[in-house]
């Protein structure tokens, strides 16, 4: 009979594999053969082994916590993304920290620095828009700290990164728009210094250059991704004279706040302006009527992020790194209104 604990070695040793293999159906790789796993899981059981966590974390002089870091306006951004993370560190020895930053402060890489410190993290995930700092990303590698970028571009190898292809959805979204006869178009863009605002800008003026259709700058208004910011973006976008029969918002908090301002003037929508945001959060389908919008798949994002970290180097590589982001039609769209003066000739 066994009087002492079993160790990792007397595991390898049963299982016929090699101590690393065994650290690897520890930590969840997905490099290990499905049999393999299985023999492993099993000897573990037969033999009651217990990873020693506060051993493994001795040697490893890190704590199994993975930090999110983040300086985004949007509340349901970043709790998608904690979603996306707990869900990839299920059943494992692995905690999140969820950590806001400012990103226009003097001191933020200080402060951060002394949060790897303190914490001692086994790796960092970075949100939209500090995830373009690369000054964060040299840190954790100069404190020995796993990190990956979440973004709308792909900003770092596909070890560090996992994106969304933004332009390219948006891109489809206003095509969607122009294909129901809109010809002007009112946009709502992100904040300046998001590369997401910067991504979705450049997929809606794509789209106009491809159907030959260009806009007034009048009809492209700066938003905060927060609602007041696109209540006060959809009033001046529908005093402007013409007023647009359409308007894209770069996330859905601005839209609804484009639709709110829309109902505040008497207008209906989709009838007599149709809307589109990105994101497809919770708001899109529970206001009326319900948005249509770009799914931005932000938990499947942070889980394959989380992955990266918790995998070993080689698993690092092989998780998706590039994401699609899909349109979503709902009842925001419709046909632009007749012009009065098209009316007068019919």
């Amino acid at each position: 009979m066994r009087t002492s604990k079993a160790t990792i070695n007397d595991v390898a040793r049963a299982a016929g594999v090699s101590k690393k293999t065994v650290s690897r159906v520890i930590n969840r790789s997905t490099l290990i053969n499905p049999d393999t796993r299985a023999r492993i899981e099993t000897v573990m059981a037969e033999l009651d082994y217990q990873p020693n966590l506060q051993a493994r974390a001795l040697a490893l002089r890190r704590n199994f916590l993975i930090g999110l870091l983040h300086d985004n306006p949007n509340a349901q951004t970043v709790l998608n993304a904690q979603h996306g993370i707990l869900e990839a560190i299920r059943d494992t020895e692995f905690a999140l920290v969820v950590r806001p930053v400012d990103r226009r402060s003097p001191h933020m890489l200080d402060d951060v620095r002394l949060f790897l410190e303190q914490q001692r993290l086994y790796g960092l995930v970075f949100l939209p828009p500090i995830c373009e700092n690369d000054d964060l990303a040299r840190l954790c590698v100069q404190q020995n700290c796993h990190y990956v970028r979440m973004g709308s571009a792909m900003l770092d190898d596909p070890a560090h990164m996992v994106a969304s292809n933004d332009r390219e959805a948006v891109f489809e979204a206003v095509g969607h728009l122009i294909a129901q006869g809109h010809s002007r178009i009112g946009l709502v863009r992100g904040p300046a210094g998001f590369r997401s605002a910067a991504e979705r800008e450049a997929g809606f003026l794509d789209a106009l250059g491809r159907a030959g259709l260009t806009i007034p700058k009048s009809l492209i208004v700066e938003g905060t991704y927060r609602f007041e910011s696109g209540l006060v973006a959809g009033e001046r976008l529908l005093e402007h004279a013409p007023r647009p029969t359409a308007i894209f918002s770069s996330n859905d908090e601005m839209a609804a706040g484009v639709l709110h301002a829309a109902r505040q003037r008497g207008l209906r929508v989709p009838e007599d302006v149709s809307i589109i945001g990105f994101d497809d959060g919770a708001i899109a389908a529970h206001i009326w009527p319900p948005l249509t919008t770009v799914r931005w798949p932000v938990v499947s994002m942070a889980r394959a992020a989380a992955l990266k970290i918790i995998g070993d180097d080689a698993a690092a590589g092989t998780e998706t790194s590039t994401f699609t982001s899909t349109l979503i039609k709902r009842g925001s769209v419709a046909p632009p209104p007749l012009d009065p003066a098209r009316i007068r000739t019919l």
